[in-house]
């Protein structure tokens, strides 16, 4: 699908699940965290725009406190394996690009900064729609060792660890194990009345 079409058109594949209610871009229904991945490479054309898509997010006082580690060739890949939980060892292992994203807590002249993790939650927002614009899906990843991320790849003690994303080609989910092909579906969303509250929240 080209980008054009997933910025104007809901996939065959999105469409059973997510209705596009409010007028929005359908790049955003598009978007959604499959697990299963195929052996195909992502280029460093393409992995250096979405990361670098990530770095334009906005950021408290522009001090852009994200940091993202990358993981692609096959022993990089292996130390990730290692701190991810057991669960999402099953289906990631397949992923060809692993990026786990950090935050710096502490500004540069050591103040702590409050907005580290709602600035690191952005960026990862502007990678995973840059990713979809590219073809490429990811996935966010929650359950993984955070105190043995940091020892393996030798991050600052200061850091907070959000995520591990998947990053690659969407496979045939028939690759995954059978509990999980059952999840391999866009979730759907609660309802804009359900989040969105004017004036105050009741």
């Amino acid at each position: 699908m080209s980008s054009t079409r997933i910025l104007e058109e809901i996939s065959a594949e999105v469409q059973p699940y997510r209705s596009n209610e409010n007028g929005v871009s359908s790049l955003f229904l598009n978007r959604w965290s499959p697990r299963a991945f195929d052996d195909r490479k992502v280029s460093e054309e393409d992995l250096n725009a979405i990361l670098g898509a990530a770095h334009w997010a906005p950021s408290s006082y522009n001090d852009q406190p994200w940091r993202f580690v990358v993981a692609k060739t096959e022993e990089q890949l292996a130390v990730f394996h290692q701190f991810l939980g057991e669960f999402n060892q099953l289906w990631a292992s397949t992923a060809p690009v692993l990026v786990l994203v950090a935050s710096d807590t502490k500004r540069e002249n050591g103040d702590p900064n409050g907005a580290h993790a709602f600035d690191a939650g952005t960026a990862w927002g502007y990678l995973a729609l840059e990713a979809t614009l590219k073809g490429l899906a990811t996935h966010a990843i929650g359950g993984f060792d955070r105190q043995q991320a940091k020892a393996a790849l030798n991050l600052p003690e200061q850091y907070d660890l959000h995520a591990v994303i998947a990053i690659g080609y969407q496979g045939d989910k028939s690759s995954l194990p059978a509990p999980i092909q059952e999840r391999e579906v866009p979730s759907g969303r609660k309802l804009l009345s359900e989040v969105v509250f004017e004036g105050s929240y009741k």
